[in-house]
């Protein structure tokens, strides 16, 4: 079976083969494939090989229509899931929405990453239990709202075992629930903070084939890590960190670029460093 990277509702992905990705176990698991009762605003857990998952909300919606959550995940020791682009192997998480009712989009965050390699691949994720935010808008605050979120996760231990459910809550069942208020505030907590002049990267001129970026860090920080995503029709390879002239910048190959330009924000990117993270676009290249 060739594996595959996996298109996110919000369009972030196009579907495509991995290079040099670890082999996916064949199959998903029947469990994971029955839906939960919509009867609380926080689901049922359900169970996978390396670990478990669920999705979490809190609260009303705001003016704007905007109601928060997270995918709560649990990983056993020695497992791992993907960040939004994993590097040459993973599958990134997805969340569909779409049979939902009353529910328009569904952003989901991702918490600062970490650099691995396994032997196998490079790739960029988490080795530890963590929770994705999830912002919902709802298209009417006078229409019932029920949650359908099909859920995909790649868990990995030494190899990919690719997990599937399908999710359905009531938010407004229990929706002040102090236990799920406090996980869904400690998931956005955890998310990288607004890239800033002083803190973020600025684009370089580009030849096509490379993207380069110079990192502006706070004073007295040298240590840093780039992530970049490839979002709309783009491609990168693994990020290569130079340091010259008490600069620090980094280049990386574009391996696949659209044919026509993109209408989007820009290519998303996550900068980690001991002073923190932050996140920001760069133009496309």
């Amino acid at each position: 079976m060739q594996p595959m990277q996996v298109a996110m509702a919000a369009g972030d992905y196009q579907i495509r083969p991995m290079k040099n990705a670890i082999v996916l176990a064949a199959g998903l698991s029947a469990s994971l494939l029955a839906a939960a009762s919509a009867h609380a605003s926080s689901s049922e857990w359900h169970q996978a090989e390396g670990g478990r998952f669920r999705l979490v909300t809190s609260g009303k919606p705001d003016a704007d229509g905007k109601l928060r959550g997270v995918l709560d995940i649990e990983l056993k020791p020695g497992w791992k899931t993907y960040w939004r682009d994993p590097g040459d192997a993973g599958v990134p998480p997805q969340v569909d929405i779409s049979a939902s009712q009353n529910v328009s989009t569904a952003d989901v965050g991702f918490p600062a990453p970490e650099r691995h390699d396994d032997g196998y691949s490079k790739w960029a994720g988490y080795d530890y239990s963590l929770g994705l935010p999830i912002t919902l808008t709802l298209a009417s605050s006078d229409t019932p709202t029920k949650i359908v979120a099909d859920v995909f996760l790649g868990v990995c231990e030494t190899i990919c075992v690719p997990v599937q459910a399908r999710i359905e809550l009531d938010p407004n069942i229990d929706p002040g629930n102090p236990g799920d208020a406090n996980l869904v505030q400690a998931a956005f907590a955890a998310l990288p903070r607004p890239a800033s002049p002083d803190f973020g990267v600025a684009a370089n001129a580009s030849d096509g084939q490379m993207l380069s970026l110079t990192a502006n860090l706070p004073a007295g920080t040298r240590d840093a890590d780039l992530y970049v995503a490839g979002v709309d029709g783009y491609m990168f390879g693994t990020p290569e960190r130079h340091e010259a002239d008490g600069k620090v910048t980094f280049s990386m190959k574009v391996l696949e670029r659209p044919k026509s330009p993109p209408g989007g924000k820009g290519i998303p990117y996550t900068l980690t460093s001991p002073a923190g993270a932050v996140e920001g676009f760069v133009p496309y290249p």
